[in-house]
């Protein structure tokens, strides 16, 4: 599935699924327990595909940070959770993007990252790439 479907909503946990457009906003089906919800253009929704990280030079797109772990993990989920320390989050972000900036990546922004990742491995969605390459080969 691609990332342009995956949503984080402001204020609720986990993430979300696109189901469809409404007059006010959108349906989307939680990825945690499969309730649906009624989200308003009002309320503060991230898509996944127009996340970055920040580096040192530049800033990379949440969907190859995922790939990254993805490839560390060998499509497994991570051996640490977002529940971990600061300091053990950091050490493995670190291994997955070694010029991450640390001034403006925050431990919650990990801790994010992490829970995402996993979340996404539960529900077999990390194969995003593939869909998204091929999208984009035919728009070319």
């Amino acid at each position: 599935m691609s990332l342009e479907k995956v949503l984080a909503i402001s204020g609720k946990p986990g993430l979300y699924k696109l189901v469809t457009q409404t007059r006010g906003g959108f349906i989307a089906e939680s990825l945690l327990d499969k309730k649906r919800l009624s989200v308003s253009i009002h309320q503060n929704v991230s898509v996944l595909s127009e996340i970055a990280i920040y580096t040192l030079t530049e800033e990379v797109p949440l969907r190859n940070v995922l790939s990254k772990i993805k490839e560390k993990e060998n499509g497994k989920e991570t051996p640490i959770s977002h529940k971990d320390s600061k300091d053990v989050l950091e050490e493995y972000f670190f291994e997955i993007l070694p010029d991450y900036d640390e001034d403006r990546v925050y431990a919650s922004d990990i801790k994010k990252v992490v829970q995402w990742y996993n979340l996404l491995q539960k529900h077999d969605m990390l194969d995003f790439d593939v869909a998204e390459t091929t999208a984009s080969d035919e728009e070319e």
